[in-house]
């Protein structure tokens, strides 16, 4: 079992709330390996934080435990999960904050309008494993309803660093709440049409097509009134907006020297299209 303990969360950095799962990870495995992925989720962003979680877990090895505490509805009866893959665990609350994860095993999601993801409870794959935690031997004494990352996550991904079994920790569950993953679709006329699926720190707008769905003839990508020729290779190939393919695997838009979102106005769920040049 790998003593590697991810965390992302929508906390932030202002507060004492990532040093109090911290602290409390560490109190009960002193040796284990803390990796913070982002505290800057934005806040009750589902879809932003699945979307981060699939783009860093593969860097992992082999059984690390990644946490994810994006929680609008701790407090209520959503549950918590542990979900266990071929390569790795992961603990978070049953509100589709795992659902590119669920995807990968084979889980297929539709195509919906941008307004809002929408959840919908799933059979998973043969090939995952999960546990609603119920167990409350492994949580801290006292539990906040406010506070669950602190008192109920963080205690089971400490416990479960030190080789627990995954399955002492609740009962099986074969069902998990997914949100709806939009996906890019082919137009009557022939174009692919996507959408802005995540805005990065440079402004860079990362897109949900991806690179085996970008047609191999000449393309032309437009947005928000704007038209781009051709995907380059890397970032500084041309100047102004550019297409390129980002490190996600994913057509991105940026602006060279600048911030393609503040100067194109664009928001997550904005129209993303590729035109084939005829």
């Amino acid at each position: 079992m790998s003593a590697v303990i991810t965390l992302t969360t929508d906390f932030g950095l202002k507060d004492g709330y990532v040093a109090s799962l911290k602290g409390v990870i560490l109190n009960i495995n002193p040796k284990a390996i803390i990796v913070d992925i982002t505290h800057f989720i934005d806040p009750q962003n589902i879809l932003q934080a699945a979307f981060i979680l699939h783009t860093v877990c593969p860097y992992f090895p082999d059984g690390t435990i990644h946490l994810v505490v994006v929680d609008p509805g701790v407090g209520s009866d959503r549950r918590a999960i542990l979900l266990r893959t071929d390569s790795a665990y992961f603990i978070a609350p049953d509100n589709g904050v795992l659902s590119y994860i669920i995807n990968g095993s084979g889980r297929t999601f539709v195509s919906l309008p941008h307004t809002g993801p929408s959840v919908d409870s799933v059979k998973i794959n043969k090939s995952v494993q999960a546990v609603a935690i119920t167990n409350s031997k492994y949580w801290l004494e006292a539990v906040s309803t406010t506070f669950h990352g602190r008192d109920i996550f963080a205690p089971v991904a400490a416990h479960l660093s030190l080789g627990l079994d995954y399955r002492v920790f609740g009962e099986p569950t074969d069902c998990l709440n997914t949100i709806t993953i939009p996906s890019p679709y082919v137009n009557a006329s022939g174009d692919t049409v996507g959408q802005i699926l995540h805005i990065d720190n440079f402004g860079n707008l990362v897109t949900n097509i991806k690179d085996e769905s970008i047609p191999e003839q000449e393309i032309n990508i437009e947005l928000m009134g704007q038209t781009i020729a051709g995907v380059c290779r890397f970032y500084a190939e041309k100047q102004g907006l550019i297409a390129v393919v980002g490190s996600s695997g994913h057509l991105e838009i940026s602006l060279s020297n600048g911030n393609a979102a503040d100067f194109l106005g664009a928001k997550v769920g904005d129209e993303v299209k590729i035109l084939a040049v005829r």
